[in-house]
C-alpha cells in the first residue's frame, strides 16, 4: 500500500532494547560500534540512553530540550533501557533476545558497514563475540555479532556486490 497524505510524515524513529549494565553496553555501542550517545534520561527506577550514528549534529553543545527535538526528528535511533539494580543483581539472568526460541519474537538489529570482512577483523581484535562470521554458512556477505546482553547485531555491506 503506498503512502498516503495521512502517513506522509511518518518515519521510523527508534528501537528499544533492555540492558543489564549500561556502562558495559554504552562502552560497546559507542566504542566498538561507533554510535554517539544523543541523550540520557533518568526516569526514576530506570534510565533511557539514546544512541545513533553521527549525522553532523553536535549533540554535546545542545540543551536537553534541543537534544530531544533533534532525536525525535531523525531516524535510526537505538534506545537502551536500564532498569536500575540489574547490573549488581547476581541472580539476574538477562533478557530474552528472541533468538533463544527461533521464530518467536525479536531477532536482531543491523549495522551497515563499508567492508564486512574488515569490520569483522576489527571486531575480532576487540574481543567481540560472534554468532556467525562471514565465512560461516551460505550467506558469506554478512556476519552476526553479539552485544554484551546477547542481542544479535547483523553486519551487512553498505552496498551489495552482485
Amino acid at each position: 500500500m503506498p503512502r498516503t497524505a495521512e502517513t506522509a510524515s511518518f518515519q521510523f524513529n527508534h528501537t528499544m532494547i533492555r540492558v543489564k549494565d549500561p556502562k558495559v553496553s554504552l562502552k560497546f555501542y559507542t566504542g566498538i560500534i561507533g554510535m554517539d550517545l544523543l541523550s540520557e534520561k533518568n526516569m526514576g527506577d530506570f534510565t533511557l540512553y539514546f544512541l545513533a550514528f553521527d549525522q553532523g549534529q553536535n549533540y554535546k553543545d545542545m540543551s536537553a530540550e534541543d537534544k530531544d527535538k533533534a532525536r525525535f526528528a531523525r531516524e535510526g535511533v537505538l534506545e537502551l533501557t536500564h532498569n536500575h539494580g540489574t547490573e549488581s543483581d547476581a541472580s539476574f539472568a538477562g533478557y530474552a533476545s528472541g533468538n533463544s526460541d527461533p521464530g518467536k519474537g525479536f531477532g536482531h538489529i543491523a549495522i551497515a558497514v563499508d567492508d564486512v570482512e574488515e569490520s569483522c577483523a576489527r571486531f575480532e581484535q576487540l574481543g567481540v563475540q560472534f554468532k556467525k562470521r562471514p565465512q560461516d554458512g551460505k550467506m558469506r556477505h554478512i556476519a552476526f555479532i553479539l552485544d554484551p546482553d546477547g542481542y544479535w547485531i547483523e553486519i551487512v555491506p553498505n552496498a551489495m556486490k552482485l
